[in-house]
């Protein structure tokens, strides 16, 4: 289910994005607030289980609570929970199926699995199509491996969006999308098989930085300086019509006379792009970053199939597209509202992380609950070859997995009981795959299903979850600190004596 996150001045996000809720949320207590740090890490590491990284850090902490009750040392426990996060992580790596890096089959089973539960389900296999091809063509082969191995920048992906038009109307371009309208009135709105000059130095006159006083006696001297900056101006201008380029991209100003000279050469500008843009258009066309004029050459300029200006809604963008190979892309998100469109920016964000995931460690394990309920009667069986009060945690472990598959049971409208009753007893029988198929609200076999999640997902929440779990835990009392301590009170007391502002609470 969504939530609505409603804030101080009004604002209105409708997410179920775990880090987007947990972001957003005001939260006091410091352990709670250690839960969000984790789930950030969570996100930032692999880019989904946020969600089940909070989940299931709880549900360890409450089976730890029974543990404590009985008697069980924290340390213990702590040792056990570690213990049973290494054979989890063993478990999950032997079921784990190996896929090619980059079949784009199974990628799109990944990417479309991670959107499922997003307000965009319905456009789920469109999207997911999109977001392993713009994967796939940024991914790099790594040099010197014997075995093919892929490293992915997903700054590589630029994703733009704007609202208008349906979640469907969603590109790739290959190429890049700038959010900037050409700067001159008499400059070409289209170029075709554009030569393409990437600038990062300003057409304009430095101003010097020192004071300078001119004494001019009559008006022509003041006519020279004028002509003096204008065939400054015109110079530069002229450089990058001399090497071939037709299309300009500048990352600071374009003086007024500049724009002149580049629309009578018929050169489409834009100026003030941002610097990420810039690097952007690099990896895309094949151009070299100028610093200067004096460096410019025909074989800096990059090349694009087409460069045009568009009416996107109100606004007027740049689309520098048809590149060919192109190293970095750009992802077009439209949608019917602000808020659809903001939603299927973060469910896209998923969908990218959870494919180069799968790129760059292309293992993948079964959705829906079966991989951890799989692990949680292995680990079961595991723990009875450990001796002591070990045992015990392990046995907690186990049953804090398990907290996955029962909330997916409780949003699919299914009984918690019931169900995990049955898929107990398809993984006794050998059905390793069955989980919580949360649409048809029943049990299945969830390969058959294609519901897959990568494996680096998974393990990132086992060993996130343990850790928090296990600080905690490892927390026997909280103390109020004081702050910097300030001037002291005034003479005969009445101030605060030392020692006071300091107090233990549990």
């Amino acid at each position: 289910m969504d939530k609505m996150l409603v804030d101080s001045l009004g604002d209105v996000t409708i997410t179920n994005d775990g880090r987007t809720l947990l972001k957003e949320m005001e939260i006091q207590h410091p352990a709670a607030k250690m839960l969000v740090e984790v789930s950030k890490a969570t996100d930032d590491e692999v880019g989904d289980g946020t969600k089940s990284v909070v989940m299931l850090t709880g549900a360890l902490l409450e089976k730890a609570e029974v543990l404590l009750n009985r008697g069980v040392h924290p340390s213990v426990i702590v040792h056990g929970y570690n213990k049973a996060a290494a054979k989890s992580i063993e478990v999950l790596a032997g079921l784990a199926e190996r896929v090619s890096p980059t079949n784009k089959e199974w990628l799109t089973k990944i990417a479309r699995t991670s959107m499922q539960t997003k307000l965009v389900s319905r456009e789920a296999q469109e999207l997911a199509e999109l977001v392993v091809n713009a994967v796939v063509s940024v991914a790099e082969k790594k040099e010197g491996d014997n075995e093919a191995s892929y490293k992915v920048d997903l700054d590589d992906v630029k994703v733009e969006k704007k609202p208008g038009g349906s979640v469907s109307d969603t590109t790739l371009i290959s190429g890049i999308v700038l959010d900037k309208e050409v700067v001159h009135a008499g400059m070409p709105r289209r170029v075709e098989r554009a030569k393409i000059a990437l600038v990062s130095a300003a057409f304009e006159i430095e101003k010097t930085e020192f004071d300078a006083k001119l004494n001019i006696s009559d008006p022509s001297m003041m006519k020279k300086f004028l002509d003096e900056e204008t065939r400054q101006l015109k110079s530069m201008v002229d450089k990058v019509v001399a090497i071939g380029a037709n299309v300009v991209v500048c990352q600071k100003g374009i003086d007024d006379t500049a724009q002149y000279y580049l629309a009578k050469a018929g050169v489409l500008a834009v100026r003030r792009a941002k610097e990420s843009d810039l690097t952007k258009l690099a990896k895309a066309t094949g151009a070299r970053i100028g610093n200067n004029f004096d460096d410019i050459s025909e074989k800096d300029l990059g090349y694009a199939e087409l460069v045009e200006e568009r009416k996107v809604e109100q606004d007027k963008w740049v689309f520098i597209e048809g590149c060919k190979n192109p190293k970095a892309l750009t992802l077009l998100i439209r949608g019917g509202t602000q808020r659809l469109v903001d939603e299927a920016e973060r469910s896209v964000h998923d969908a990218l992380m959870v494919t180069k995931d799968v790129v760059e460690k292309p293992s993948v394990v079964a959705g829906g609950g079966a991989s951890e309920v799989e692990t949680a009667s292995r680990i079961r069986k595991w723990t009875a070859e450990l001796s002591g009060r070990e045992q015990l945690a392990g046995e907690e472990f186990a049953e804090a997995l398990e907290a996955i598959p029962i909330a997916l049971a409780v949003n699919a409208g299914l009984s918690p009981l019931d169900t995990m009753t049955e898929l107990r007893a398809r993984h006794a029988g050998g059905g390793k795959w069955y989980g919580v198929e949360a649409k048809k609200g029943k049990v299945k076999d969830m390969y058959q299903e294609s519901v897959f999640e990568p494996l680096s997902v998974k393990e990132q929440v086992v060993k996130s979850a343990t850790e928090a779990a296990c600080m905690i835990l490892r927390i026997d009392d909280v103390i109020a600190a004081t702050k910097t301590k300030g001037p002291s009170g005034p003479p005969g007391g009445g101030g605060m004596g030392a020692g006071e502002g300091e107090a233990g609470f549990d």
